[in-house]
């Protein structure tokens, strides 16, 4: 299987206030596969959002190497790194918006800053992708104007606008209810299904998230665990992860795991 991403003995630590080093990525090697969906969960603090910074060149590793669509992140520089974060979209937490740009200008903005598109070009686009995103009669409005949920599609909506061949999405439900939360999740989905590309979640939605992920990554006190499927969590013999089990996931991943192993009748 292709890999759209790999780190390889990848190590990151933080000085804390009090002297001491906090490694949050001790040697860790994973891959993430192309036109998939990975799911990055652990508890707060874990690293999850500095790995994502680590992949788009924004925070640097004390050793290891980076390689996105085989390139490594860890040596580019200037036009090199630049030219690498071109293949990312990124969804903010928070949508990262700018409050004084309508819904239009906010989805047309990568257009004008990385494109020679002519305005009539960016028009046709930008609509396109209105319309595709349930935007439509919405152009002219600001985001303080915007529910939770179509923040969350206008910043889908732009991150597209380049076409990436990966997107990240760091925390992208976040104060957003259950129902709309759903919507979204769907929303993901679907347009990964569509364009195909390679899709890495960093979520503490557990186990809501997992049902889009064909990948997970569980991280915990500086080294990863790696699962090519959300059932096959349940089955870790690790200590630590089997506490993520019960905690994230409820005892009845745990009952499903006695049954299976002490079938009625034996």
């Amino acid at each position: 299987m292709t890999s759209a991403i790999e780190f390889t003995d990848v190590i990151k630590s933080f000085a804390k206030k009090d002297g001491t080093v906090q490694t949050v990525l001790d040697r860790v090697s994973f891959s993430i596969p192309a036109g998939k969906t990975t799911v990055i969960a652990g508890g707060s603090g874990s690293g999850k959002s500095v790995t994502l910074k680590i992949v788009l060149g924004l925070m640097k590793a004390e050793s290891g190497k980076v390689l996105v669509q085989g390139n490594d992140v860890t040596r580019a520089r200037g036009a090199a790194l630049e030219d690498l974060r071109t293949r990312f979209g990124v969804l903010f937490q928070g949508s990262a918006l700018f409050d004084s740009l309508t819904v239009f200008e906010n989805v047309a903005l990568p257009l004008r800053e990385r494109t020679k598109k002519t305005e009539e070009e960016i028009s046709s686009r930008v609509h396109a992708a209105l319309s595709q995103f349930e935007l439509s009669g919405h152009e002219e409005k600001y985001p303080a104007q915007l529910s939770g949920g179509m923040k969350k599609r206008v910043g889908l909506a732009r991150a597209m606008q380049l076409k990436p061949a990966i997107m990240l999405f760091d925390e992208p439900t976040t104060g957003l209810d259950p129902v709309m939360t759903r919507e979204i999740y769907q929303l993901f989905a679907k347009t990964q299904a569509e364009f195909g590309f390679t899709s890495v979640i960093v979520s503490h939605d557990i186990p809501k998230i997992f049902n889009l992920a064909d990948r997970v990554i569980i991280l915990d006190s500086g080294k990863m665990d790696v699962f090519n499927s959300p059932e096959e969590i349940q089955w870790s013999e690790k200590p630590h992860i089997r506490q993520f089990v019960k905690m994230t996931m409820g005892d009845i991943y745990q009952s499903h795991l006695v049954e299976n192993r002490n079938p009625v009748g034996r």
